[in-house]
C-alpha cells in the first residue's frame, strides 16, 4: 500500500500545484460545481424554493385535471435532480473527507499518538474492527491502571498519615 503524507507545508503546496498543472480543466470545472452545489442544496432559501415548486405543481392538478403527464412532470423532475444531486454531494463528500483524513494523519504524525494509525482508511472494515478492538481494550486497560494508581496514592496518603500521628 501506498500512503502520502506531506510533512511540510512547502511538500503541500507543491503537491497542488503539480495536481492543478497536470489535471484536466473538466475535473476543476466539475469540482468547483459539486462545491457550490452542495453549498446551496443545504440552505434554507433551497429548501423553499423546493417547497414552492411542489406547491405550484399540486395547485396545478385541478387545472391539467390530474393528468398523467401533470404527474410525469414532478416524477422525472425529482428522479433527475435525485440522480444529479448523488453525484455532486457524493464529489463534494469526498473531498471533505479526503482533507480530513490528511489533517488528522498529520495531526497524528506530529503527536504522541501511534504513527501506525496512519493510512488506517485503506484498511478493510474487519482490520478496523480489530484496530478498534484493540483500543478500546488499550483504553481500558489504562483506565484500570489509573484507578490503581489512585488506590495505591490514598493507601500511601493513610500510612503517611498514620506515620505522622495526623
Amino acid at each position: 500500500m501506498c500512503y502520502f503524507v506531506a510533512y511540510h507545508l512547502g511538500d503541500i503546496v507543491s503537491v497542488k500545484n503539480e495536481q492543478s498543472a497536470g489535471s484536466g480543466g473538466f475535473a476543476k470545472v466539475f469540482g468547483d460545481i459539486a462545491n457550490r452545489t452542495s453549498q446551496a442544496a443545504g440552505r434554507a432559501t433551497t429548501f423553499m424554493i423546493a417547497g414552492a415548486v411542489v406547491l405550484v405543481w399540486a395547485v396545478s392538478g385541478p387545472i391539467f385535471q390530474y393528468s398523467d403527464t401533470w404527474q410525469l412532470v414532478i416524477n422525472t423532475g425529482t428522479t433527475i435532480v435525485t440522480f444529479l444531486m448523488v453525484f455532486l454531494i457524493q464529489n463534494s463528500q469526498n473531498r471533505d473527507s479526503a482533507a480530513i483524513q490528511v489533517k488528522l494523519d498529520e495531526l497524528i504524525r506530529v503527536s504522541a499518538a501511534h504513527n501506525s494509525f496512519v493510512g488506517i482508511e485503506h484498511l478493510t472494515d474487519e482490520e478496523l474492527e480489530e484496530i478498534r478492538g484493540k483500543c478500546e481494550r488499550r483504553a481500558e486497560a489504562e483506565k484500570a491502571g489509573e484507578r490503581t494508581v489512585e488506590r495505591v496514592g490514598e493507601r500511601a496518603a493513610e500510612a503517611a498519615d498514620e506515620v505522622t500521628g495526623s
